[in-house]
């Protein structure tokens, strides 16, 4: 009987594995808000890592959190270091391109409370007068990470943080103009 239970329980796991490994490797989350403001004036938003302490989602998850700023002052070479509790961790993004008004690409590097290395760009496209930005994350899944996105996907995980960050840099945005 026991022999039986073993079997059946190393099937399963098996079968687990099997369904985790067959998981995509990467992932991708993507939002768009829609800015009543010129592409300069959103992306100088995004460009500058001073900025981001009024938008970012996670500037409020915890007041004390130690931030740092290195090279250049905004743009590419531009980089942004943090330390925080739980819910932000610790980690770094490095401006790696820089398009005025068209593209900006960062460099994710988190270390707590996994490590991991990610990709974010935004995307600032005219419409009229306003200003469509799409704020992007890719990055690669190891097998921990497609087991954990069996249950969580990255989609579910960061996508409201992307909409309450876009909703908030809005904010700021438009009551600039007024």
């Amino acid at each position: 009987m026991l022999w039986k239970i073993l079997i059946v329980v190393a099937v399963i796991v098996i079968g687990l594995a099997v369904v985790v490994a067959l998981q995509p490797a990467s992932f991708r989350v993507t939002r768009t808000a829609t800015i009543s403001a010129s592409p300069a004036a959103v992306f100088a938003q995004v460009n500058d890592f001073h900025n981001w302490v009024a938008w970012s989602p996670w500037e409020k998850l915890d007041p004390g959190m130690k931030r740092s700023y290195e090279g250049a002052p905004s743009g590419a070479g531009a980089m942004y270091a943090w330390s925080g509790n739980s819910q932000v961790g610790e980690g770094r993004m490095t401006v790696t391109e820089s398009r005025p008004s068209d593209l900006i690409r960062i460099k994710l590097d988190f270390e707590k409370p996994f490590r991991a290395s990610n990709i974010a760009e935004f995307t600032f496209e005219p419409r009229g007068e306003q200003t469509a930005v799409t704020w992007t994350m890719t990055g690669r899944k190891n097998f921990v990470a497609k087991a954990i996105h069996l249950v969580m996907s990255m989609d579910r995980m960061i996508g409201g943080a992307f909409e309450q960050g876009l909703s908030q840099m809005k904010a700021v945005v438009e009551g600039s103009r007024r």
